[in-house]
């Protein structure tokens, strides 16, 4: 029922929205119509429950005609309202149903509560939520809960391997005196690398300089750690940082600027000054959380990329990334900037149109768009976060890769993106070859194909000096160890290689799918247009890239080359109805060929513990 009218005794009753005196408000209404006997529905078969639903608003005019006409306090029903309608019955008066037969109607009893005058609005709580239970507060899993089981999986060494000094210390200081043997194991890590970049030793006995890694260590622990192995290491320290006090402990954590010095200061904030930062960005995101309410988005794509990005352990690594740099309230901009990778693109680079910015804010919980400031302030707090981000999207990838496939490799913004070539899925991100080589050695060494765009220099001369076996139509610079092939059109190879020519004869292909994939995930959508740094904008764009590329090879892998543009043409205007609860956000989607796609796939799965919707659980439907 779209608000209809129905004349009441005493008055004029109106079944409508704004909930104004002598109104009903239906919040929702279920037309169940059930055939005893007989064996046909007749020549029309929605004629009846097309009767019903016309006689219904005044039958419950006449039913609350008392009510509608008296001057007392507005009444909620707070249980379900029955309304039996037994058409073709004679012996009792009633009205009749769109000029049918005469009917026989009866109105369960319920009971009735009085609203107080500053109740809110009709639409604050579905039918549903008012006898749900309050959900149980849910709090950001720390980033202790993520260590122990990327440490589970056997991952733990090669992420920490993956991050800067700056990250691996940030989240060091979040764990001291939370969990000593995940600090103790980042702390290792730390002294693991000075000792790589120490200096070698300084007198003619060989001793160590004062500033290699030993003379980073309190006096007491200096003896035990230098005659330990690197596997008694984690345990030595966890039992340190078990006795120390958290000033001592926490200078451990500093950059190695020079010889420990027990004067020194704890640095403000658990994050190495995170907090003053936080106050200069503005209000804590949690006061616009959306939790009540219904809203409709042109782009149901944002809430697509979830299901994905929860397969891979993507989503369940938000929360605790953030919440090591205290920025856990803020994983609304971060969804928020992942939605502006699927959306529609940016004017001239940072104009964005109404419809992108609220779809972004459904997406991400909130029920505004977002200021433009505060994602770019978010952009410069989250730095220490998005290399964990990174990593996990990356060993899962590495992990899945078949060595006997390329990898392609191809410069975007200042940089290098490597990618699967099978299904086009993002592995990383880099501003030099150098630190994609982890990434390549974990994939199994397979041959690499550069794509043009604009490559940093030194690349080529990187790469060749690693071993690893490319292939590229880029012309080279001079001084580059390549070596000339023939081919029908110029190609290079690394030195000493011998490519397999049916590459060659796929680079052009490859070549132009990364081409495309760069403009339109990289030019035209910015998430953070006025981010100085580009960090975050090259994390949402891999975990967008990812999200697209997992529903391509999901749907179309049998019957075309899956490509994650093809999932961002065909879905981005796919409309949704998001409507948001205590407990969940759900999004309704068209019925049509798109939605039976995603259906079949497992793509509308139902995603629990979504970090930015406060750990509710993201559910699809149809409609």
């Amino acid at each position: 029922m779209s608000a209809p009218t129905a004349s009441a005794a005493g008055g004029t009753g109106e079944i409508g929205d704004d909930g104004e005196p002598g109104e009903i408000t239906v919040h929702r209404c279920t037309v169940t119509v059930v055939r005893r006997g007989g064996w046909s529905w007749g020549p029309e078969p929605r004629g009846l429950v097309r009767q019903v639903v016309e006689a219904l608003p005044d039958l419950l005019a006449d039913h609350f005609a008392e009510r509608l006409a008296a001057d007392g306090p507005d009444v909620e029903i707070t249980e379900p309202l029955t309304v039996t309608v037994r058409p073709g019955r004679d012996g009792r008066p009633g009205r009749t149903a769109g000029g049918g037969p005469p009917v026989e109607v009866h109105f369960a009893p319920v009971p009735m509560v009085e609203l107080p005058a500053d109740a809110p609005t009709a639409d604050a709580v579905s039918f549903e939520e008012s006898f749900a239970a309050a959900p149980d507060p849910w709090t950001a899993p720390s980033p202790a809960a993520l260590f122990a089981e990327l440490a589970e999986r056997g991952e733990l060494d090669a992420l920490l391997a993956l991050l800067p000094d700056a990250s691996v210390r940030a989240y060091l200081l979040a764990l001291l005196g939370v969990d000593d043997t995940a600090a103790a194991r980042l702390l290792a890590e730390l002294l693991g690398r000075a000792h790589a970049a120490a200096p070698p030793p300084a007198g003619p006995h060989g001793e160590a300089a004062r500033s290699g890694p030993a003379g980073l260590l309190p006096e007491r622990l200096r003896a035990a750690v230098a005659g330990a192995d690197a596997a008694d290491l984690p345990r030595l320290l966890a039992d340190f940082l078990a006795s120390a006090d958290r000033a001592e402990a926490v200078r451990l954590a500093r950059p190695p600027a020079g010889p420990y010095d027990p004067g020194a200061e704890e640095p403000s904030g658990a994050a190495g000054g995170t907090g003053a930062v936080r106050t200069a960005a503005g209000a804590s995101t949690a006061a616009g959380v959306r939790t009540t309410g219904e809203v409709q988005v042109w782009s149901a794509l944002p809430f697509l990329l979830a299901g994905p990005l929860a397969r891979i352990g993507y989503l369940d690594a938000i929360g605790p990334a953030l919440s090591g740099v205290e920025l856990a309230e803020d994983a609304p901009l971060f969804a928020a900037a992942l939605a502006y990778k699927v959306l529609g693109a940016t004017a001239r680079g940072w104009r964005r149109v109404e419809r992108d910015s609220e779809a972004a804010a459904a997406f991400a919980g909130l029920s505004s768009p977002l200021d433009e400031d505060r994602l770019t302030a978010f952009a410069r707090q989250a730095r220490p976060a998005l290399p964990v981000l990174d990593g996990v999207l990356a060993l899962s990838v590495c992990r899945g890769h078949d060595p006997a496939d390329p990898l392609l490799l191809t410069g975007a913004d200042d940089g290098l993106l490597l990618l699967d070539a099978q299904g086009m899925f993002p592995i990383a991100w880099t501003t030099e070859a150098a630190g994609l080589l982890p990434h390549w050695q974990s994939c199994g060494r397979p041959p690499v194909l550069l794509c043009a765009g604009p490559l940093p220099p030194g690349t080529l001369r990187d790469l060749a000096s690693a071993g690893v076996p490319f292939l590229t139509g880029v012309r080279p610079l001079r001084g580059d160890p390549v070596a000339r092939l023939p081919w029908r059109t110029p190609l290079w190879s690394a030195p000493g290689a011998a490519p397999d020519m049916r590459l060659a004869a796929e680079l052009p292909a490859h070549a132009q799918r990364c081409a495309d994939l760069v403009t339109a995930l990289v030019t035209e959508r910015r998430a953070v247009p006025l981010a100085q740094d580009g960090g975050l904008e090259r994390t949402v764009t891999l975990a967008a890239a990812l999200g697209l590329s997992t529903i391509a090879w999901t749907l179309w892998r049998e019957r075309e080359t899956p490509d994650p543009l093809l999932a961002l043409d065909r879905f981005a205007d796919l409309e949704a109805t998001v409507r948001f609860e205590a407990a969940a956000v759900r999004v309704r989607v068209p019925m049509g060929r798109r939605h039976a796609d995603l259906l079949r796939g497992g793509l509308l799965a139902d995603v629990p513990d979504v970090a930015w919707l406060g750990g509710r659980t993201l559910t699809f439907s149809a409609g």
